[in-house]
């Protein structure tokens, strides 16, 4: 058994995972489960640099997250950062404000590790679908696409539309118009169009990820986020199209009201219900299926 600690730095959010894990018998027990919505993310898509005020938020986050792995005393730390560092010129000033809180050098992951461990943290406990899968984990800068089967990832894609990215770059009004929705729609379909990982080739679909958990339970009309209900949902894909399209039209304060709404989520969560809608479409599936596990069990499986 280990004791270990991941942490998964994105465009939007910035999360924790302390976990018992047990390689032998392949099974996990959590300790704590944490996220912050940072936005370390803001703005890189325009200037290429990493905000000050956000790394403030984030720093902030990683001495937080330090406390609780001291008192929890995690043997192994591992923490992964995608794709906002990844684009950032001011990445080394990221880097140094991690070592010096956590005492770790942040790793900064090719688009194609951040797809493998997606996919072995999606999978590992999915019960019995059809293969091959394609996991579909939508963050705020990239999205990444993972083909496989039988618990190994095949073909990975990371593309640039994430649900900050896309609201950035195109959704400025509140709620947005129908210009702006279509030229989201566009980029999104434009960078679809040029995946090299077919989309029609998976027997079923697994979406990770806050966007995908938050649309689930906007279909699963929750009164709260309920991890228990999202985690292995089976979603028809026509109701997930349906929550996409009332996502994009609802208004920032509208979203906020929903109580299952992240609050660090409303105002970007349009940007990646497009992202969403576009993929089903081009699925060939009827069925969506939720996972609450994702990259940052990826990370901690890692470390043993």
């Amino acid at each position: 058994m280990s004791r270990v600690a991941a942490i998964d730095c994105g465009t939007n959010s910035i999360r924790l995972l302390v976990a018992d894990l047990d390689r032998e018998a392949a099974t996990a027990t959590d300790l704590v489960r944490r996220m912050e919505i940072v936005r370390l993310g803001h703005g890189v898509d325009r200037t290429g640099r990493l905000d000050e005020r956000a790394l403030e938020r984030t720093f902030a986050a990683c001495e937080d997250y330090a406390q609780v792995i001291a008192e929890c005393g995690a043997e192994r730390l591992r923490f992964v950062a995608t794709s906002a560092t990844r684009d950032a010129d001011n990445a080394d000033l990221f880097a140094a404000g991690v070592r010096e809180r956590l005492g770790v050098v942040p790793d900064v992951v090719s688009g194609a590790e951040e797809a493998a461990l997606s996919f072995a943290g999606a999978t590992r406990d999915l019960p019995g679908v059809d293969q091959p899968l394609l996991v579909v984990d939508i963050g705020g800068g990239s999205t990444e696409l993972i083909l496989g089967r039988d618990g190994a990832a095949e073909t990975e894609q990371s593309l640039d539309i994430g649900s900050v990215r896309m609201t950035e770059r195109h959704l400025h009004s509140d709620p947005p118009t129908p210009e702006e929705i279509a030229a989201c729609v566009a980029d999104v379909d434009a960078a679809l169009d040029g995946a090299t990982v077919d989309l029609t080739d998976a027997r079923t679909v697994v979406g990770v990820a806050g966007t995908l958990t938050t649309v689930a339970a906007h279909v699963l009309g929750l009164d709260r986020y309920d991890s228990a209900r999202i985690h292995h949902a089976r979603l028809a894909v026509s109701d997930v199209l349906s929550s996409c399209a009332a996502i994009v039209a609802a208004s920032h304060a509208e979203r906020r009201s929903w109580p299952f709404m992240h609050p660090g989520r409303a105002d970007v969560i349009g940007g990646g219900a497009l992202i969403v809608a576009c993929l089903l479409r081009r699925a060939a599936t009827d069925t969506l299926v939720i996972s609450e596990h994702d990259i940052l069990d990826g990370v901690a499986w890692s470390l043993v």
